[in-house]
């Protein structure tokens, strides 16, 4: 009898006892999960090697698509008579137009081949400096941005429209011969140049564009934010790099990011606190998750 007693007080002890251990470690990866999804301090190190990185790794996945010219070819002249039956189709217009202002298409090639680096990258590191709580949030926007673009290239090549058979495009880099785009010239070699959709200059101008709106309060420098992209798509069209429809493709892409960033952080990247423990003058500030 006592030992059938102690024999029962003790299996009920075991069973008790599972429902604590698992609660335990539910409450061990939560914790652990809310560590990892809280916004925390950049370390500037740890970054600029993770941008790097992924820029390569983009570059070299972008790059290792293969070049499907006779589809891609097919699939611009597709999406040509498609733009015909929205009633879009004016790129052409526009590219030669204002390839008559010499000056003005020069610049523009410039912007193509510069800005597109320049400006995220300063975007990036205002973000680490002004808003360490936010940086990594809208960091992972504009690098899931960047992955989705990636599935674009690779199941739907598509020439630019300065490489269209029989089209009356003009390819602005060979001919006012300036230097720095990678779509024309001795560089596109290095460069899958039927990788046209979506256009990452709209993906990543407008991630630029919206950030710097949402987070800046002088004025001048909102309406500059909000112009930067749309200057991006005139660019992008009068060099007869991107079609209209390219440029809805990259923001697709960036909805996309978005939609990743709230996911994973709870809420979109600018609600989220703007300082965090460790950044200065806002050491002693909770967290958010």
């Amino acid at each position: 009898m006592g030992d059938r007693t102690v024999t029962a007080v003790e299996g009920r002890g075991q069973v008790a006892s599972h429902p604590v251990v698992d609660d335990a470690k539910d409450h061990a990866r939560q914790g652990l999960l809310r560590r990892i999804r809280s916004p925390r301090r950049p370390r500037f190190w740890f970054e600029i090697l993770l941008i790097a990185v992924s820029y390569w790794t983009y570059s070299l996945i972008r790059n290792a698509v293969p070049e499907q010219k006779a589809q891609a070819l097919a699939d611009a002249d597709w999406l040509w008579r498609l733009e015909h039956h929205l009633g879009i189709a004016v790129e052409d217009s526009v590219n030669r137009a204002l390839n008559s202002v010499t000056w003005l298409i020069v610049g523009m090639n410039y912007y193509y081949a510069t800005l597109h680096f320049v400006v995220t990258l300063g975007v990036l590191v205002w973000l680490y400096h002004s808003h360490p709580g936010r940086y990594a949030a809208t960091r992972l926007t504009l690098f899931s941005t960047t992955a989705v673009a990636l599935l674009g290239y690779y199941f739907f090549p598509l020439a630019p429209p300065r490489l269209m058979r029989g089209g009356d495009f003009v390819d602005t880099v060979m001919v006012h011969h300036t230097w720095g785009s990678m779509a024309s010239g001795d560089l596109k070699h290095m460069s899958n140049q039927y990788a046209a959709m979506p256009s990452m200059h709209i993906g990543w101008s407008l991630w630029c564009g919206l950030t710097v709106f949402a987070l800046v309060t002088v004025p001048w420098v909102r309406v500059l934010a909000l112009v930067y992209p749309v200057a991006t798509l005139t660019v992008i069209v009068a060099t007869a790099n991107h079609f209209w429809l390219d440029a809805a493709g990259g923001t697709m892409c960036l909805t996309c990011g978005f939609a990743a960033a709230a996911l994973w952080y709870g809420d979109l990247p600018y609600a989220l606190p703007r300082w965090v423990p460790g950044t200065g003058r806002s050491a002693l500030l909770p967290v958010q998750a």
